[in-house]
């Protein structure tokens, strides 16, 4: 797997009640730094958390050591320490940060780097066609047109948020050529335009989305679909304005975002 150029972190990390303890430890300095080389190698390998050199040999504290340039008792009192306070796991032997992947939605980013190259592919080979005469313009104006999505779906006052959307900010509305849609959630019930994600995103933040996401597509996903929802955009938007299934938790550990 191609290594990860940065990682997140918590502004407020250093208010986590773990991160505190540590400070008040004899070589608090010494642990905190060995645990943002951990949060890098981790990064840097981009194994899910698992730390295992070319992805078969588990590091051993020798090897952090070595590789942090630190004193091997300290390492090691510092692996005890983040294994006592959870933050990583030994498994097998092998050293793992836990839900390394959910904190740091690599999975989302690889996804969305994926769509991107594939729609990006599409849309340049349409506009070679088009500019070699081979598609007629006319006719995509026309298939566009039918493109146009019902919101009068799923609960009846859905047309009302149309109106009022959250903050002012309106569905964004239908574009000249459709912009393909790719499936969020573990269901993949939500549908929405890169576009459309990337500006809930930017309105409301990473972990917010992820959180109502997750609620919808599951709500979907166990009632079959009965509410018949097509716009997932404004259906996101509702759900975060009335807090459907309550406020998104906070990270289950503070140190990662």
């Amino acid at each position: 797997m191609a290594e990860v150029k940065w990682i997140k972190i918590v502004t407020d990390i250093f208010d986590d009640e773990k991160i505190l303890l540590i400070e008040s430890m004899p070589e608090a300095d010494a642990i905190i730094v060995i645990w943002f080389k951990l949060l890098c190698l981790a990064g840097k390998n981009n194994n899910s958390g698992v730390f295992l050199l070319n992805e078969r040999i588990p590091y051993t504290d020798e090897m952090l050591s070595t590789i942090f340039r630190r004193p091997l008792n300290t390492v090691r009192l510092a692996l005890k320490t983040f294994e006592t306070y959870g933050m990583v796991e030994i498994v097998d032997g092998t050293i793992t940060i836990p839900n390394w992947g959910k904190h740091q939605t690599l999975d989302q980013i690889e996804e969305r780097r994926d769509y991107m190259r594939t729609y990006m592919a599409q849309r340049r080979e349409k506009q070679r066609l088009l500019a070699s005469g081979k598609v007629n313009s006319k006719v995509n104006s026309k298939a566009n047109s039918k493109a146009t999505v019902n919101l009068q779906e799923g609960e009846g006052d859905i047309e009302e948020e149309k109106k009022e959307s959250i903050g002012g900010a309106a569905p964004s509305p239908p574009t000249s050529e459709k912009e393909p849609k790719r499936k969020y959630g573990q269901y993949g019930w939500v549908k929405l335009t890169e576009a459309e994600y990337q500006r809930l995103i930017s309105e409301f933040g990473e972990r917010v989305i992820s959180h109502y996401i997750t609620y919808i597509d599951e709500s979907a996903q166990s009632n079959g679909h009965k509410n018949k929802w097509k716009d997932w955009n404004l259906v996101i938007r509702r759900a975060i304005k009335g807090k459907w299934g309550g406020e998104p938790p906070r990270e289950e550990e503070g140190y990662l975002a």
